[in-house]
């Protein structure tokens, strides 16, 4: 495959349908490839669920069609039946949409909402491809990957990935919105008068950062908290035992929410404190911003760890696991690197360097070209 950007382009015209939904996770990497085929002035068509509908600002332009899908979930193998009945419906809906306009591929995100399109593109002998946002192998992608075309990876080094699946991987990384690469411009500043510490646990915030960090903060020496801003994105009935707990600690930080531009947030702050779900560890890269990550212990396969992993491999991050992040713990890993602005710099510039700004370049090549073979 071609590093080459937009290299692998042929006339325009052509349609790709990608199947995404459920999650940020998934949605947010397919809106990025959407941006770069249409740039390349390709069609793009979306298939989701309901849930993917819900993600407002993704997919401008983009014609979208919602199938049905369903996992088990909680409930286990009592609810197969329901959702075998909706997973057929779902690809059958599917089958008659790419029917209609013979896409050149059809590219899946993981996910369950996934699996009806790429289960009606294989049918309809489609060439159709994964991308994999985690360091492993999610269990949708794994019950595709026998059977697609090409393995797309955000990983060098990707778990469960089967020793037979090899030679069709593709390492292209984790596409990322056009605001955060907008944000790699923005210099990190060691020599800053006063450093910034962002917390953000996601739109629904994290309930253990809530309790925590503040806790923590309160352990910083003194020199340390006088010279320190923090922005907190919490749940909103979080707040006032955490604005408590900060006065306490003698900081009026930022708390709220939601940030309509948290990539500005982070692209200003010093040190990030975050769970390490693939979009979160992605855009820290590309930024080039330290980061204390905190695996949600509950994620499949436990794949946040190795997300997280993978960063702290490179010198841009600390991992802390859930068990273990008491206010102790966090203010020593903390006070490390807000004493030492060097090596703040240095844990930056390792970050960075872990980034792939390219990747939706690179995956964009990836599915032209696996769309061309006949």
């Amino acid at each position: 495959m071609t590093d080459n950007p937009r290299q692998m382009t042929p006339g325009p015209g052509g349609t790709y349908v990608l199947c995404a939904g459920g999650t940020g996770g998934h949605m947010v990497p397919a809106h990025c490839l959407a941006l770069e085929l249409m740039a390349r002035g390709h069609k793009v068509h979306l298939v989701t669920d309901e849930r993917g509908l819900r993600f407002p600002g993704l997919f401008p332009g983009v014609p979208v069609t919602k199938v049905e899908a369903a996992s088990t979930g909680r409930s286990g193998w009592r609810s197969l039946p329901q959702v075998a009945l909706s997973i057929w419906k779902g690809r059958s809906a599917a089958r008659k949409l790419f029917k209609e306009m013979r896409p050149r591929a059809v590219i899946g995100f993981g996910g369950y909402p996934a699996l009806p399109g790429l289960l009606a593109g294989l049918s309809l002998y489609l060439p159709c491809l994964i991308h994999e946002q985690n360091a492993v192998l999610g269990r949708t992608n794994r019950y595709l990957a026998p059977r697609v075309r090409a393995i797309a990876t955000s990983f060098p080094r990707v778990r469960r990935m089967e020793g037979s699946w090899q030679r069709r991987a593709h390492f292209v990384g984790n596409p990322v919105r056009p605001e955060v690469l907008a944000a790699r411009d923005i210099p990190f500043d060691e020599n800053a008068a006063r450093l910034k510490l962002l917390v953000t646990g996601g739109s629904q915030g994290a309930a253990v950062l809530n309790r925590v960090v503040p806790a923590a903060v309160r352990l910083l020496p003194a020199a340390v908290r006088a010279n320190l801003d923090i922005t907190h994105q919490g749940r909103d009935e979080d707040r006032e035992e955490m604005l408590a707990a900060y006065h306490d600690a003698g900081i009026e930080p930022t708390i709220a929410a939601y940030f309509p531009d948290l990539p500005a947030e982070m692209a200003s702050s010093h040190i990030v404190i975050a769970r390490s779900g693939a979009s979160t560890v992605a855009e820290l890269a590309v930024m080039g911003r330290p980061s204390i990550l905190v695996p949600l212990p509950i994620a499949t396969d436990d794949h946040q760890a190795d997300n997280a992993a993978a960063l702290v491999a490179s010198g841009g991050a600390q991992m802390i696991r859930q068990q273990d992040f008491t206010p102790e713990q966090l203010a020593e890993a903390l006070t490390g690197w807000l004493t030492d602005r060097k090596g703040l710099a240095e844990a930056a510039a390792a970050a960075r360097a872990a980034g792939h700004p390219e990747a939706a370049i690179r995956l964009a090549n990836l599915v032209i070209a696996t769309g061309l073979i006949a």
